[in-house]
């Protein structure tokens, strides 16, 4: 099997915190409209809907993915759809079917259509507590405490799965959490490292869900991006993983980025109470080994804890207080 270029793309969940930075990404990368986005229910911003094709589906219903496939001559497809970690333990059966029954029709479409490429990205939310929580290797324990973790192990393994048995060429990486200065997140247990920031603009204070020496693996969304459009285009002869790369920047607790953003904004204030989320966090890794995919694709992130807050906090401060 040889890797085919991609053409025209479509992405669901595009409305989501990282599909909808990834769909203005592609769109510079492939032309606009070339990239087809679509959400479920969630209003698109101005620049997603205008800069190129958006429809609204549901990802559970296999005939309105099958008709875009086929109106927009689509052959790769990035699903972004998900029920993430805190919103999926609080709807667990609704996690299940996004997360299931919306792939495995993305997978079907693509076997049948004999599409070029599926994107599909898995989490640190792979892991649980019996995983080691330092340095977690690529091969390793997968016994998540989440009903996302189980989703997103189920969908590594199906993923897998049509790769070997159909030929289908499926690839995802398992992020670590996700910051932005363009769009909140969507129920994660890492929110935090993105609503700290507006906080501390905004008010100078704020009260972390997660304890003060809490760390955890993070990425800065111009990486992510990077690692999505790097792991698509890679070669498939140099792919000995497929569905399950490790991924990550940087580690750091929330008490050491509360320190770095006081290095900008000396009168913040921090308080920590923590919630359910703790014990989401707990279970998953401190710090994580991706070096099969710096070698078998070459990822290699820009950004680091230092270099990320100083960068939110210039264009998070010109976008809140202009």
């Amino acid at each position: 099997m040889s890797s085919r270029p991609m053409k025209r793309i479509l992405v669901t969940g595009s409305v989501g915190q990282i599909g909808s930075e990834l769909v203005m990404e592609l769109r510079k990368h492939y032309g606009n409209e070339n990239v087809v986005a679509t959400g479920h229910r969630t209003k698109p911003g101005d620049a997603l809907r205008e800069s190129g094709p958006f429809h609204f589906i549901r990802i559970q219903e296999r005939q309105q993915l099958e008709g875009l496939v086929e109106q927009y001559d689509i052959d790769t497809i990035f699903n972004m759809a998900a029920i993430l970690s805190a919103a999926g333990e609080k709807r667990p059966q609704l996690c299940w079917d996004v997360n299931m029954n919306g792939l495995i029709n993305v997978l079907e479409v693509a076997r049948e259509k004999e599409l070029a490429r599926v994107i599909n990205p898995s989490s640190i939310a792979a892991f649980g507590p019996e995983t080691p929580g330092k340095n977690t290797p690529n091969e390793t324990i997968l016994k998540p405490k989440t009903m996302y973790g189980v989703t997103k192990v189920a969908g590594e393994l199906l993923g897998d799965y049509y790769f070997h048995r159909f030929g289908v060429d499926v690839r995802g990486m398992r992020l670590p959490g996700v910051i932005s200065y363009k769009t909140l997140p969507g129920g994660g247990t890492t929110d935090y490292a993105v609503e700290i920031f507006y906080e501390a603009i905004k008010n100078k204070r704020y009260t972390c869900f997660l304890k003060e020496d809490t760390v955890l693996p993070m990425m800065y969304m111009p990486d992510t991006l990077k690692s999505f459009i790097d792991l698509a285009n890679a070669p498939i002869e140099g792919l000995k993983h497929h569905c399950d790369f490790n991924v990550t920047a940087m580690s750091f607790s929330a008490g050491e980025l509360a320190a770095e953003i006081k290095k900008y904004i000396p009168e913040f204030e921090v308080g920590y109470e923590p919630d359910f989320r703790q014990a989401i966090a707990d279970s998953w890794p401190q710090s994580i080994d991706d070096s099969p995919a710096r070698e078998e694709w070459g990822w290699s992130p820009d950004y680091n804890l230092s270099r990320m807050t100083k960068d939110m906090i210039e264009k998070l401060s010109e976008r809140l207080l202009g």
